[in-house]
């Protein structure tokens, strides 16, 4: 076989990749077959009536630093979703588990066949439930800042789809391709055949929650990528590490989304010497209060998905090198974890303790950890916005045992400030820490589209600038 730069995208082939597809002719054959289903999928469950329009998208052309995407027009229907990895490093070693110091697998052991493709399968079912979720958000986009940026999330989780069909399709022969069909057969929120993580079945309805959804649960999107950027599995490794280029966009659109929200919010308040969140409803704006309640909502349900707080599977899968630590070449252990602790909180005797329990089976309560000391970052850097208007509200994160369905707390009832109570306790006031059906129907009230370049919608403050410095009255979509 020729040697092929891995680092340059063919976009003369059917499907683009940097994967020399065109040399397996059985792979590739495969992926054709099921590109149809895909591109049906996209039309029946993707961005709502965007056939004739033209989006200022960028598009991966090579998977370098410097060089990995390329901005211009393109119609939704003909964006070019395909298979693009990280070059691949000839020499890389495993770095944590049983495995340690080997080399890195370019196969899969026939021993860890089963958790490997259950781990691709989980990670490739978010990528089309939150396209699904997020559907008909177009309908009543902000402006088309936000609208194009809306767009550019949906094309890239369907390129993330693509990216974990590769996979079964390339390493787990005929349950690989039936497993990819099933990612095609599930919807978001259905009764009979949902997504396979609860918070993909969440609706977001509004764009207040499209923010929270893409700050809080596209950075355990981050997190659970990183961590499986490290394992021995190399084309996992370096299909993950391509996926978290593009999904610091996503981020960016949730932190940059919320803070815009809290600044229009502030400078109402501050207009019209405001305090009460009723005057500032009337005034068109989303109170401060209720902007609490969805940070409340959208944490406690992306808590859920770093699943228990210890689990035996994540020893597992830690121990057979199929997935490690957030930046795990960079922590200074042993990599073994075999005589490690770490803390965990947990609810015992109706207290909230902290106990050391073994670092190998505690990883999920650590990658939760690592995670919410980043949404910290990103709430304090929002709390500079009402304090430099001079307004005495700061956003909080909510307890982490606040609202959880999965791990130590569920089935209890925790307070925001992470106090135990008793279940009618917890119905009387979970009204006021949670959206409630007329918070959402008061935010929905507010959704009015707005694609007049240039114009913004009343409940959001324009960005400080536009996508790659150009004019926030750029004409980020065409419409046809």
């Amino acid at each position: 076989m020729a040697e092929v730069d891995e680092q340059v995208i063919d976009y003369s082939q059917r499907i683009p990749n940097n994967v020399d597809l065109s040399t397996d002719r059985t792979l590739q054959r495969a992926l054709e077959r099921w590109q149809p289903a895909f591109l049906n999928w996209w039309n029946e469950t993707g961005p709502a009536n965007t056939a004739n329009l033209e989006v200022y998208l960028r598009t991966a052309v090579s998977v370098d630093r410097d060089g990995w995407a390329n901005f211009g027009y393109v119609r939704m229907p003909e964006y070019r979703w395909g298979i693009f990895l990280t070059p691949r490093d000839e020499n890389r070693k495993i770095h944590f588990g049983d495995h340690k110091s080997e080399q890195a697998w370019q196969d899969v052991p026939g021993e860890y066949r089963s958790p490997l493709r259950r781990i691709i399968v989980t990670q490739g079912d978010t990528e089309p439930a939150s396209v699904e979720q997020q559907r008909l958000l177009g309908a009543t986009c902000p402006s088309l800042y936000d609208l194009r940026n809306l767009f550019q999330v949906n094309v890239e989780e369907g390129r993330h789809l693509w990216a974990m069909v590769y996979l079964l399709h390339r390493y787990f022969g005929r349950d690989g391709r039936e497993e990819a069909e099933a990612l095609l057969q599930r919807r978001s929120g259905d009764a009979n055949n949902p997504r396979i993580l609860t918070a993909f079945n969440e609706r977001t309805s509004h764009w207040l929650a499209f923010f929270m959804f893409t700050f809080f649960t596209d950075r355990d999107g981050k997190f659970q990528l990183a961590a499986l950027a490290e394992s021995a599995f190399d084309p996992l490794a370096r299909t993950t590490k391509f996926m978290l280029t593009e999904e610091a966009h996503h981020m960016f659109v949730g932190e940059s989304g919320v803070a815009r929200v809290l600044q229009r919010t502030c400078e109402v308040m501050c207009e019209h010497h405001l305090t009460d969140s009723s005057q500032v409803r009337a005034h068109g704006a989303i109170d401060l209060e209720t902007l609490q309640k969805f940070v409340n909502f959208h944490y406690s349900v992306t808590l859920d998905l770093f699943g228990s707080e210890v689990s035996s599977n994540a020893a597992s899968y830690y121990t057979s090198g199929l997935k490690g630590r957030y930046t795990e070449t960079n922590i200074d252990d042993d990599h073994s974890l075999a005589s490690e602790s770490y803390a965990v909180v947990e609810i015992d005797g109706g207290k909230i303790l902290s106990r050391p329990a073994p670092a190998l089976t505690a990883l999920n309560a650590r990658l939760r950890d690592d995670f919410t000391r980043e949404i910290q970052a990103g709430v304090d850097r929002w709390n500079r916005i009402p304090e430099r208007f001079g307004l005495p509200f700061r956003v909080t994160l909510p307890h982490a045992g606040f609202h959880r369905k999965i791990g130590s707390f569920a089935g209890h009832y925790i307070s925001p400030q992470g106090r135990v109570l008793s279940q009618e306790d917890w119905q009387r006031d979970s009204v006021a820490w949670l959206p409630s059906e007329e918070d959402h129907a008061f935010v929905t009230s507010l959704m009015e589209r707005v694609i007049e370049p240039g114009k913004f919608a009343g409940w959001i403050a324009p960005p400080a600038r536009g996508i790659r410095n150009l004019p926030v009255e750029f004409e980020y979509v065409r419409f046809g």
